[in-house]
């Protein structure tokens, strides 16, 4: 079968990275989460990753419970640098040639983000993990994800969740909740039931024509079937419609 994606935006939430814990870092989760990249890396596909830190630390409710939202923000960047490290080694274990940068400045763990190589990692066979976000406080991952993608010439961003996909309403709670196969980012951004992205990276994508792929990253084999293209997961563009699966 002819892979789907050439170039990919992965976004992974830190929770990817709990495993049974309530909060902070798996080692069995992160080399769980490395194996379901490595066979995608067999595929040939280049790989940027943009990961979040919630596992960690959240900052947007640090700054609902007081403390400064920028301050709150780069705290929330430096746990995301945590996780790019653990998922770093991971990714080392398996045998994935990878490397790490940082949207901030720290040369003794990890490579300053720079948009060419970063790019030019990608073309000579290495996973590129992009941490601290965009290095700006009041910037969401989800924004930071569309900003790579697009920067870096992505052919999708795929988020990866803990659902395979968009529904109607929350599955979780409801049993008779739909999936969209496909959806127009105008339906995506207008749903205020549902929580796909933030709305300034789902307009970002939609005013730059970058179609988002929502997944569930912890079902064995889903990441491997989106790029395969089967029917897995909501696919988000301008030139789809919205349809149920």
């Amino acid at each position: 079968m002819q892979k789907r994606f050439k170039r990919i935006l992965l976004k992974i939430g830190g929770e990817s990275l709990i495993g049974d814990r309530d909060y902070g870092i798996d080692p069995k989760a992160v080399l769980s989460t490395a194996e379901k990249i490595k066979a995608v890396y067999a595929k040939d596909v280049q790989i940027a990753i943009v990961i979040g830190g919630g596992n960690i630390f959240r900052g947007m409710s640090a700054a609902k419970n007081g403390i400064d939202r920028a301050t709150a923000d780069y705290m929330g960047m430096l746990a995301t640098v945590m996780n790019g490290l653990a998922l770093q080694d991971a990714l080392d274990k398996v045998g994935v040639p990878v490397r790490l940068q940082a949207a901030l400045q720290m040369p003794a763990v990890a490579e300053s983000f720079i948009r060419n190589k970063a790019i030019r990692h990608m073309e000579k066979g290495r996973v590129v993990i992009l941490s601290a976000g965009t290095g700006m406080p009041y910037v969401t991952t989800d924004s930071g994800a569309s900003l790579h993608a697009l920067e870096l010439h992505c052919d999708v961003l795929m988020k990866a969740t803990k659902v395979d996909g968009i529904y109607d309403k929350d599955p979780m709670q409801h049993k008779d909740a739909k999936r969209f196969k496909t959806m127009d980012f105008k339906t995506a951004i207008e749903m205020d039931d549902v929580q796909i992205m933030d709305t300034g990276a789902l307009a970002m994508c939609k005013e730059n024509d970058m179609p988002v792929m929502v997944f569930d990253l912890f079902e064995e084999g889903q990441l491997l079937k989106a790029i395969d293209g089967e029917d897995v997961g909501t696919y988000v563009s301008n030139q789809t419609k919205t349809v149920f699966a």
